[in-house]
């Protein structure tokens, strides 16, 4: 028998997706660390060329010209996705926090039941608002905006 405390962590970031039998729950928490990872990597590129513009005109217009790619539209389209997943189940996971769609609170006897029914339509609705967002956010960037 192995303790937890000492075998360490064998499946590292492959662990997120390679978990064997999840259910929806689980893969919507792995999606929800990489949308986060995925805006923290836009937060620090952003921040890194608005940072040009301290370097004069002529360096932020050519640092400007190089992100008028159609590369870049599609990098923007990923930034849609990821915040519009990322803010809607961030607020699911703050409404379950508060304890919104945790269900009514019984007596623990064995069998145990789970909240996974109370809270899988609170995820089905993440998932729809998510792709609203994305829809409308797709629309305004290729349609409205080009």
């Amino acid at each position: 028998m192995t303790d937890n405390k000492t075998s360490g962590n064998r499946l590292g970031v492959k662990g997120w997706f390679a978990g064997g039998r999840w259910g929806m729950e689980r893969y919507i928490y792995a999606i929800h660390r990489l949308t986060g990872l995925g805006l923290l990597l836009f937060l620090t590129i952003h921040i890194f060329e608005s940072s040009m513009r301290i370097y004069g005109a002529p360096v932020w217009e050519r640092t400007m010209a190089f992100l008028d790619h159609p590369l870049f539209a599609a990098g923007e389209f990923l930034i849609i996705i990821g915040f519009a997943f990322h803010a809607i189940n961030g607020l699911r996971l703050v409404f379950l926090e508060l304890g919104f769609g945790v269900g009514k609170a019984i007596e623990p006897v064995y069998p145990y039941r789970t909240s996974v029914q109370v809270q899988r339509p609170l995820a089905i609705a993440v998932m729809i608002l998510s792709a609203l967002l994305i829809a409308a956010g797709g629309i305004d960037l290729f349609f409205i905006r080009p």
